[in-house]
């Protein structure tokens, strides 16, 4: 399986919901809080190009945030993609 992360704030409630579909799913992730670590979040932007959270990466690849995560899960391929 390969390894998710979750860059997040703990108010965000999209960084939520992410975290709940992968619990509720038993996927086990990383998550870094940059709430906690704010330098990630420069060297996150720099690598994305994004300044919004959630921001999900499967493996090596930036799949985007809630909607992208959710928008896999609805069509059936996040089971397919995480492996």
């Amino acid at each position: 399986m390969k390894n998710i992360t979750i860059y997040s704030y703990d108010t965000c409630p999209y960084c939520e919901q992410a975290r709940n579909l992968l619990k509720d799913k038993g996927i086990k992730f990383n998550e870094i809080n940059l709430g906690k670590t704010p330098e990630k979040r420069e060297e996150i932007s720099k690598k994305t190009g994004m300044n919004t959270v959630p921001q999900i990466f499967i493996g090596d690849e930036c799949i985007g945030g809630f909607a992208e995560l959710a928008a896999l899960e609805v069509c059936g391929e996040l089971d397919k993609f995480i492996k």
